[in-house]
């Protein structure tokens, strides 16, 4: 962290009223958060600049211990390396990455029972291994993509099932979980509910087949937050942050993420809180804000 960052921190307020420096921090950073969110690339960008690794490390510096990148399938074997070894050294977790190929959030790809689009996502999953050794990640987000107009529900999900448990083979021998997402984003999506998404777990049957609970998602589609965790909770592998509406950081919105977070914490959540969000403010003012929003929130 340079000088006029270490300032423009100091302003902000983010090393007082509270908050304890790290002895075990390379430079001058803040102490770890009590639970363990991870930041993507471009959320710090005004401080950090655009290399991925200086980013990296501002997230360290700020106290983060993870990091979330939905596109990491899609860089550089090169880059997915220095990632890797960079998370390495710091101590960091790998979040979740996207198993994506074409068509994957927009077709009807899982509920038909296509054998092409099968293959098509077996594909992927062999892929998503390779790029998970590579950055030691152990979760990455599956969506079943959209439902058919043409295949009673009950018949769709028996398809589901039988696509995941075969991505489940690929996965499982590496100790590789895809974390099945129910979205809010579009009416024809397959996936949108937290006890959907337990039947189907269950009935995959694997450690590599489990839920990712986006709290922003959750929050539109169902609500009553807390209740349903713990309804789902031996099938919860990941949890994402965002506020409602505005899909931002904690305290923008109307989620209480102060009590969400003093849950978990009382549950002895010890995984990845993905923070797949946007900035509330811009510029280098709302980066600061979102750390401070995060360090309010945090106090449990």
């Amino acid at each position: 962290m340079d000088r006029r960052t270490f300032s423009q921190l100091l302003s902000a307020g983010l090393f007082t009223a509270g908050i304890q420096t790290s002895a075990k921090a390379k430079s001058a950073g803040q102490a770890p958060f009590n639970l363990k969110y991870a930041p993507h690339f471009g959320m710090f960008q005004q401080h950090a600049g655009k290399d991925e690794i200086d980013q990296l490390k501002f997230m360290y510096d700020m106290g983060f211990r993870a990091l979330e990148d939905n596109d990491m399938m899609g860089r550089p074997v090169e880059t997915q390396v220095k990632i890797g070894e960079t998370l390495a050294r710091l101590g960091m977790d790998m979040g979740v990455f996207v198993i994506k190929f074409d068509g994957f959030f927009d077709k009807s790809h899982m509920t038909t029972g296509d054998k092409a689009w099968t293959d098509t996502f077996l594909q992927a999953c062999h892929k998503a291994v390779e790029t998970a050794k590579r950055v030691n990640a152990k979760w990455a987000t599956v969506v079943p993509g959209n439902f058919s107009r043409q295949l009673p529900m009950g018949i769709q999900t028996g398809n589901v099932i039988e696509v995941l448990k075969r991505g489940a083979e690929i996965l499982e021998p590496h100790r590789l979980t895809m974390v099945l997402e129910p979205l809010s984003d579009n009416p024809d999506l397959f996936l949108r509910y937290s006890d959907q998404t337990y039947s189907i777990c269950k009935g995959v049957g694997s450690p590599s087949c489990k839920i990712l609970f986006d709290i922003y998602h959750m929050q539109r589609n169902e609500g009553n937050l807390i209740a349903n965790m713990n309804r789902c909770w031996d099938e919860i592998a990941y949890i994402q942050i965002g506020d409602n509406p505005g899909r931002k950081e904690p305290g923008t919105g109307e989620v209480n993420y102060q009590n969400i977070f003093k849950h978990l914490k009382t549950k002895g959540f010890q995984g990845v809180l993905g923070m797949e969000h946007g900035n509330f403010h811009p510029g280098k003012e709302g980066e600061l804000k979102l750390i401070e929003a995060y360090r309010k929130a945090d106090l449990v």
